[in-house]
């Protein structure tokens, strides 16, 4: 796995890594379970939690910089999909486990359900609409087209883009890197082999278009 694959691993200061949430979730559950209860200040069943105040925030999606106001609590996900009008990221689990959310943040995949908003301004925001050139699809957009890696086509999206991550920060991967580019991406209708195949396709069109 090349380096850019590893720092999926930790956090950073804009979001959450795609394994690095899963070990904290991990970590808390068991706190929780050693403590016995959760604090009792948490917020009791039917109590009306106060709106947040709104904050600006300018972010940079796909080469465009949008002036937003946006409250604190938003995920980048909601931001894309219900604010900026970006419907090509999905809404799947919602909690990080799924991967149709995943997007580029920094040229790294990320799942944009568990990146703040807030957290994503300064940063290069790629959907998968910003991987079209006007209507022609881009090189992974392409190879999954090609070799039909999907079936009900709803984790689509998140897959092209931790291929197009992967491909950015590796444009020669084994099969096992492909394979391990898109773990965080779950499909199930399972066309796992034909993403793979998509993948090394689109690796092959790239290098011989003088990407990578």
């Amino acid at each position: 796995m090349d380096k850019d694959h590893e720092d999926h691993d930790c956090s950073c200061r804009r979001g959450w890594s795609r394994r690095g949430f899963m070990a904290t979730m991990g970590a808390g559950a068991a706190a929780i379970a050693v403590s016995g209860k959760i604090s009792s200040a948490a917020v009791s069943e039917g109590e009306v939690v106060p709106a947040q105040e709104m904050s600006r925030v300018t972010l940079k999606v796909n080469g465009r910089a949008h002036r937003l106001l946006v409250e604190p609590r938003w995920s980048l996900l909601h931001v894309l999909r219900e604010t900026i009008g970006l419907t090509g990221t999905k809404e799947g689990c919602g909690r990080g486990e799924c991967g149709a959310c995943t997007v580029l943040i920094d040229d790294i995949p990320r799942y944009a359900c568990m990146t703040l908003a807030v957290e994503a301004e300064g940063a290069e925001i790629v959907t998968v609409e910003g991987l079209m050139k006007g209507e022609e699809l881009g090189s992974v957009q392409q190879a999954f087209l090609e070799n039909d890696a999907y079936q009900c086509g709803y984790c689509t999206p998140g897959q092209v883009m931790a291929v197009e991550g992967l491909l950015r920060a590796n444009p020669s991967p084994s099969l096992d890197e492909i394979r391990t580019g898109v773990s965080g991406n779950l499909c199930r209708c399972g066309a796992y082999v034909n993403i793979f195949k998509a993948g090394e396709q689109a690796a092959k069109s790239r290098r011989g278009a003088g990407k990578g």
